[in-house]
């Protein structure tokens, strides 16, 4: 038998929440687990692992992309922004601040994949229907909730949004 070939690493800088961040990471090393294992970000969850339940959901140049189907290698020259990037406790987000208010989690596991993507869909969308936020949501996954909630926390995030304008 032959020995194992030791897999090459690779030099990978990702600009992620606004910081150049870098590591040496096997080429084939999703975006998903550089963020989580190589930089300690680990708001960004991995459900599915196939792009289906929308948990690993990242904003790469604002627009929302599943961080399992993509390599962190191909994240390099775009900016990255993760649940860490879009508020803090002290200083929430809209969409995040929506989703306090509105009781829109329940375990949480799928609530930084939903907050990206709203986040997204917000920017091109500021004053949503309830049937355009539904569709918004439609690509994320939640085994917890019957979406009422999650719904009302578009629409609320939408006016908190306008209201900080």
């Amino acid at each position: 038998m032959s020995e194992p070939v030791a897999e090459e690493l690779l030099d990978v800088t990702v600009t992620v929440n606004d910081v150049p961040r870098h590591a040496r990471v096997p080429a084939r090393r999703l975006l998903s687990d550089f963020l989580r294992h190589d930089l300690g970000l680990t708001g960004t969850h991995v459900g599915c692992e196939h792009g289906v339940c929308g948990a690993c959901t990242v904003l790469v140049d604002g627009a929302p992309m599943r961080a399992c189907l993509m390599f962190a290698v191909s994240a390099q020259a775009h900016a990255v922004t993760t649940i860490e990037g879009l508020g803090t406790i002290e200083a929430m987000g809209p969409v995040q601040q929506a989703f306090t208010e509105c009781h829109g989690l329940q375990c949480g596991f799928c609530t930084p994949g939903f907050v990206t993507t709203i986040t997204a869909f917000l920017e091109d969308n500021p004053e949503p229907t309830q049937d355009e936020a539904r569709e918004a949501i439609s690509g994320n996954l939640c085994r917890c909730t019957g979406y009422q909630n999650i719904v009302k926390s578009v629409l609320r995030a939408a006016e908190i949004k306008a209201e900080r304008s």
